[in-house]
């Protein structure tokens, strides 16, 4: 006899929309998180989006999660096994806290999830991935959520639970280009300085903290990134509205690997230019909200 869970799809009503419910789990998430010393990064945006959480190590990424979306009010969903959702129980459980139950072995999951997606565009939803795809060690991040962002013409919310710095929440919203390799080589970036749980399995391999970069710092390199990632002193200097750039900060963000410099020759002159790099590129995804 199957105990199967009838009706194994999404569900529209999940723990987020239950009044008395949610009002239990922020008073509990409220303590637990002043006790255990935990803050949330400040909420980002509204409408729906495809938010990926990196780096994945444990399963206790997921209820440091919830308790973001539910301090900061925001409805998730998240890409579950179907069965552990075809369970009597279990199943119910988690269709409950918002899981969208994916056969791997079938085809056209992905294009429920996009129907699913541009039917609560407007609302204030996240559709949660990890790209790691396990809490194990991987080479690669699993791309569907990027076509499902493409796809459905929506943002990309870059989220993490940091355990160095006890921080969770979203840092950034990332907005597609024409180029899904430097997108995603951008975002994995991002990500070597996000300490997981077991910062030892992640993917991209942990390099360390991030570090404290000064405002000016980071005009410069908002500015270099408007300016397409390249841009003479004089130029990045009229960019980001400054009197004057010193050539002692452009040493220091180079000799952070933030900056690469070159020598160029522009109508029979010299000139020097100076490149934004991928980590670089990296770091400004957590200094600034949008790049957009």
């Amino acid at each position: 006899m199957s105990f199967k869970q009838k009706n194994c799809t999404m569900r529209d009503k999940t723990i987020f929309d239950g009044v008395v419910f949610k009002f239990f789990f922020k008073y509990f998430y409220r303590a637990w998180f002043k006790l255990s010393g935990w803050q949330t990064t400040s909420d980002l945006g509204d409408g729906a989006g495809v938010t990926i959480a990196a780096p994945h190590t444990s399963n206790w990424d997921f209820f440091y999660a919830l308790g973001v979306a539910i301090l900061l009010d925001i409805k998730i969903y998240f890409s579950i096994k179907k069965s552990w959702c075809e369970l009597p129980i279990m199943g119910s459980f988690m269709l409950w806290l918002g899981g969208i139950p994916i056969d791997r072995s079938a085809s056209g999951q992905v294009d429920q999830i996009k129907t699913f997606v541009k039917r609560h565009k407007n609302e204030r939803i996240f559709f949660l991935f990890t790209p790691e795809g396990t809490r194990g060690g991987v080479a690669k991040w699993k791309t569907g959520f990027y076509h499902v962002a493409k796809d459905c013409g929506l943002p990309i919310f870059l989220a993490k639970v940091d355990y160095r710095d006890k921080m969770a929440g979203v840092f950034h919203t990332f907005q597609l280009t024409q180029s899904k390799a430097d997108d995603i080589d951008a975002m994995q970036e991002s990500y070597k300085s996000v300490c997981g749980r077991y910062h030892e399995k992640q993917f991209p391999a942990y390099a360390g903290p991030l570090h404290d970069f000064s405002q000016h710092e980071a005009r410069v390199m908002q500015a270099l990134y408007s300016l397409r990632g390249m841009a003479t002193q004089a130029e990045i200097a009229a960019k980001a509205k400054f009197e004057e750039l010193s050539t002692e900060m452009l040493d220091f963000l180079i000799d952070k690997g933030i900056l690469e410099r070159q020598q160029q020759v522009v109508d029979g002159k010299s000139v020097t230019i100076y490149h934004l790099t991928l980590a670089g590129n990296g770091c400004l995804l957590h200094l600034r909200p949008s790049l957009a």
